[in-house]
Formats: C-alpha cells, structure tokens, sequence
C-alpha cells in the first residue's frame, strides 16, 4: 500500500504531487489503490517554466542541469493523456486550482 492510500485510509483527503514524465505515470497510478483518482497534469509553456524556475527562491535545480524544452517534449511525446491537462501559462496558483476543481470530472482516472 502506498503512503498515499495510508493516509486516505485514515481519513485523510490526499494529494500526491510530482513530476513523473513518460510511461512510468500510469504505472504510478495504477499503485494507488484508493478510489476515486484524480491525474492533473501541469502543461505551461516552456518559456514559462524556464522563467517561474528561475524566480523560484527556495532552489530546485540548478539552471544548468536541465532545459525547459526538453521536458516539455519529452512531457508532451512520452506520457499517457490520462486526465485532465491544463496549460497552467498565463494562471495565477489560485486561478489554477480553481480551473482544477471546476474541472475535476475530467481528472478522474477509472480502471478502464
């Protein structure tokens, strides 16, 4: 079992928050055992995570050891479209999270 299903088996509303990129993000949702599921995918353009990293002050990565581009390539060409995606570009944290719930149906993952 999962952290995540350990919490919501206690009771607790869970969210899980990563970036997992390519094939392995079905794989990681079909660990969860607890239902419903709910994927969003955070999909801005690269330009846009490129500048928010580069505002970030409590560190991350280092500018140098990764490219914008490439992740959002390699995002957009190897990872499954399951539930919902949001180009999260021109959003304030608030205004995204207000998209997400208004669009909740659309995040959830069945076992179909």
């Amino acid at each position: 079992m999962t952290t995540g299903d350990a919490y919501a088996e206690a009771g607790f509303a869970v969210v899980l928050q990563d970036v997992i990129l390519g094939p392995v993000l079905a794989e990681v949702v079909a660990m969860i055992k607890t239902r419903p599921r709910y994927v969003v995918v955070l999909d801005p353009d690269p330009a846009v995570i490129a500048a928010r990293a580069e505002q970030r002050t409590e560190g991350g990565y280092p500018a140098s050891s990764w490219d914008a581009r490439q992740l959002v390539t390699g995002l957009r060409k190897t990872t499954p479209r399951i539930g919902l995606w949001l180009d999260t570009a021109d959003q304030t944290p608030l205004q995204t999270a207000r998209e997400i719930l208004s669009r909740i149906n659309e995040a959830l993952v069945d076992d179909g």
